[in-house]
């Protein structure tokens, strides 16, 4: 988003990694804000209070809008105010919430992803930044003191909430609690204001704070000749600690009360005082890790990466189990050790416990986590951590790449291909590598794009062998190409042996379980190995169906047909929807004919963890999914269950899929890979190969070889085929001719307009109102659509898509005319460059 006057190079902010250093001006009493409203897009001029002339462009801040009171960032300050705006009429900052938390480098960035994606900048910054800096005020109302009230001469309504006032100890109620206790309370709050008897006020907005506790420090060295054994103790214990601790600690530790350690402050030897205790993800203690003796290739690779100096593009294709990990970690190393920070993006939450563990052990408290799993307090003391300019690692998905590290010296996006890195709402419909990219170029270092699968977007820049092999140098840095093609201790990639289900439904196998798969399963009992069982969906079967009448259980809300899930404990069972999360108990009989003759068809993660239970009782089963790891800390718990060799087997979904390191699984078995090649999406053949090739690079990573069983109906189609053989080149070559002939990704780019509104008649018509404009004579991009979602009615909202293809030379639609024929009931979202289609 472009905001008019607004000039950038102007903003007074610090260097990274300084202090900022305030400017004494008295002149400038005036600053133009972003504020934290919907529909206030432009910017606003405040008065700054002669106690609040320490106010710089960073600053988030309290301000009146309106009738409420809401979070704002501050963008400039002026010497005087705008020539149209009477001096007596602009109001004042109500209060810092927070200080200096952008460089200038940081607010490019920013403007830069508002540009591209087509959102307000604040809607960005509000993505940037932790939960809990910018919110809104709430109108509360009190009663005056000291007057004298007659309740005989209000309405009932008044009276009641006057009654409910006085209940209180301090008169005081938000209007929305009253608004819930009293039919009509805004009625009688506005009798009760008019007769001056209440007053109506904006409570603050509450900004998170930092997390004050009380540590104990010794204070001299002299002898102690006038304390008690156990005070004595305690101070030894002091002493042994480096002589500053926790209170909690100390008193943990000792077995002692507070008022023995008071006693000791009181005779001047420790002093108790409250500091900063920065909230962070709780991590077991891990043994100190060396640097790995790296093979030719992976020497290769991080003396390349380590010689860049300034921006470029690294792709690492490296095979799975290839070591691209311990390429970071060294990478990383010296870049600490000149004071630099590094960012390190991951796709999934799954991924962080295990990744953070292995650079815990290298790096040590210098490694910190944020992700959108971490309570806010957490996130917001990560944040502030960053800002204090010391050499780091953050480790995070794809909300990182906002990070504020001063001294950014790499980013490293792992498994790059990856669909998580993209956010498809709310806006800014953003893609991490890409802002990882631009974030790159401004902070002058390298990205490195590591995957086994590399993203087409990423392979078709460097598919020409001298580009590989030299770099392409670009006007956006220089670019390479790096390659790991052998795993580590040259262990051979697993044998894939493709099963086709046809088969063995002929010979009367009826079990979702082949026979090669079930010796499989019964040789891993046998040897006391470890396995790895994928399915794309979770749950127990993907719908229920009426085996009388045809019918199928739908949800309410959605068009879709109800998923059924087996409760972990107890007997219930119900159907869910996995789109609006509605949940109603699975019925005894058919909802339209009567019929107690009820099917479930499909197959997820319970069903084949039900499955194996029965058929393989002696196996131990954990399931890893998004109903078994939704609680906090559930990734860590269940890897690491499986990691001590507590269950034999592993189900679950994509989850599995995302880069984990399991030595210990010498088979893979993928249940049906079917559900993953028919799909109405043109990246289905590119999804479906990168999934399938992750989820089989689990097997074998460590001393013993490994397997791979995939079960399919079409063991003929070109993924299968390809998978089995391990050929991503030419897999991707063909590939690449298919989207080249269709001017699709890469070749071309894609952006999609989805409409939705609770009205179908209204979310059609804007739709087809807007394609007519967007068909404009001057247009010079082609026009698709429009056209209902492929699943039109989600959570009661009816869904349309318009999709925009870009040639070369193609020019933009004016998007401010587009939204202008949107109505309020009608929710318009632009979704640049869309990886879901669905």
């Amino acid at each position: 988003m472009y905001i008019p006057g607004l000039d950038w190079s102007n903003l007074i902010v610090a260097e990274p990694g300084a202090a900022y250093q305030f400017e004494a001006s008295q002149s400038k009493r005036w600053i133009e804000v972003l504020v934290d409203c919907p529909g206030a897009t432009g910017i606003y001029t405040y008065k700054l209070p002669k106690e609040m002339l320490s106010i710089q462009p960073g600053d988030i801040l309290s301000v009146p809008f309106g009738t409420q009171q809401v979070g704002a960032i501050a963008i400039r300050l002026l010497e005087r105010p705008p020539a149209n705006l009477a001096t007596d009429k602009i109001r004042e900052v109500e209060d810092i919430i927070s200080a200096g938390f952008f460089s200038s480098i940081y607010w490019e960035l920013l403007q830069k992803v508002a540009e591209y994606y087509y959102t307000p900048l604040m809607q960005v910054i509000k993505v940037a930044l932790p939960p809990g800096l910018l919110g809104k005020s709430q109108r509360r109302i009190r009663l005056k003191p000291e007057i004298t009230l007659s309740a005989d001469v209000l309405s009932t309504t008044a009276r009641q909430v006057l009654q409910l006032l006085q209940a209180q100890s301090t008169g005081d109620y938000s209007i929305t609690y009253l608004q819930r206790q009293v039919r009509g309370a805004n009625r009688g709050v506005k009798e009760l204001l008019r007769r001056g008897w209440v007053e109506s006020y904006l409570e603050a907005p509450k900004a998170t704070k930092p997390k004050l506790q009380k540590a104990v420090t010794l204070v001299g060295s002299g002898f102690e000749t006038d304390v008690t054994p156990r005070q004595r103790e305690i101070l030894e214990i002091l002493r042994r600690r480096g002589g500053d601790m926790w209170l909690s600690e100390l008193l943990q530790v000792s077995n002692a009360n507070s008022s023995t350690v008071k006693a000791l402050e009181q005779k001047g030897y420790v002093v108790i005082q409250e500091r900063e205790m920065l909230r962070a993800e709780n991590s077991p203690q891990l043994a100190a890790d060396a640097p790995k003796t790296l093979t030719p290739a992976q020497t290769q690779a991080l003396a390349a990466i380590t010689s860049l100096n300034g921006a470029a593009q690294v792709l690492l294709h490296g095979v799975t189990g290839s070591g691209k990990t311990e390429v970071y970690l060294q990478a990383i190393a010296p870049l600490l050790a000149r004071g630099q920070s590094a960012l390190v993006l991951v796709p999934e939450i799954g991924l962080t416990p295990q990744l953070t563990d292995r650079f815990r052990a290298r790096f040590g408290d210098k490694v910190c986590v944020y992700h959108s799993a971490l309570s806010d307090g957490e996130r917001y003391d990560t944040w502030r951590q960053m800002l204090t300019g010391e050499p780091q690692v953050v480790i995070g998905t794809r909300s990182a790449v906002y990070s504020p590290l001063p001294k950014l010296g790499i980013i490293i996006l792992d498994e790059e291909h990856d669909s998580s890195f993209k956010q498809d709402s709310p806006i800014p419909t953003y893609h991490a590598r890409n802002v990882a990219q631009w974030r790159a170029e401004l902070e002058n270092c390298p990205l490195v794009l590591g995957s086994a699968t590399p993203s087409l977007e990423s392979w078709v820049g460097l598919k020409d062998k001298e580009t590989r092999r030299q770099g392409d140098k670009g006007g956006r840095g220089d670019r390479y190409y790096l390659s790991l093609p052998e795993r580590i201790g040259a262990r051979p990639l697993p044998p894939v042996e493709v099963i086709d289900m046809r088969h063995e439904l002929h010979l009367g196998n009826r079990s979702i379980f082949s026979r090669s798969l079930q010796t499989a399963l019964q040789e891993i009992q046998a040897t006391q190995q470890q396995g790895i069982l994928f399915i794309h969906r979770r749950g127990h079967s993907t719908f229920v169906s009426c085996r009388s009448c045809g019918y199928v259980v739908e949800c309410p809300n959605c068009d879709v047909s109800l998923a059924y899930h087996h409760a972990e404990i107890g007997a219930s069972q119900m159907l869910q929807c996995h789109y609006c999360n509605y949940v109603r108990s699975h019925p005894r009989s058919c909802p339209d004919c009567g019929s107690p003759y009820l099917k479930f068809f499909g197959s997820g993660t319970q069903k084949v963890a039900q499955e194996l239970a029965q058929q393989f009782p002696q196996l131990r089963i954990i399931r890893f999914d998004s109903d078994t790891t939704r609680t906090k800390g559930a990734h860590r718990e269940l890897l690491t269950r499986f990691a001590n060799k507590e269950a034999d087997l592993l189900v679950g979904t994509q989850m599995l899929t995302k880069g984990l390191d399991l030595p210990q699984v010498t088979l893979v078995g993928v249940i049906a890979a079917d559900g993953l090649l028919h799909l109405a999406d043109y990246r289905a053949s590119e999804r479906a190969f990168q999934t399938l090739t992750q989820v089989a690079g689990r097997a074998g990573r460590g001393e013993d070889s490994g397997r791979v069983i995939i079960q399919t109906y079409t063991p003929e189609h070109p993924v299968i085929q390809a998978v089995a053989r391990h050929e991503y080149e030419p897999f991707t070559a063909a590939e690449l001719e298919q989207r080249a002939a269709l001017n699709y990704p890469p070749y071309g780019r894609l952006i999609l307009l989805r409409l939705s509104s609770t009205d179908a008649e209204q979310v059609e018509q804007v739709a087809l109102n807007i394609a007519s404009i967007l068909r404009s004579p001057e247009a010079t991009y082609e026009i698709l659509g429009p056209a209902p979602a492929s699943i039109v009615r989600v959570a009661n909202r009816y869904r349309w898509q318009i999709l925009i293809k870009l040639g070369d030379a193609a020019n933009l639609p004016n998007w401010d005319e587009v939204r202008s024929h949107c109505p309020p009931v009608v929710s318009l979202t632009i979704d640049v460059d869309p990886l879901n289609m669905m």
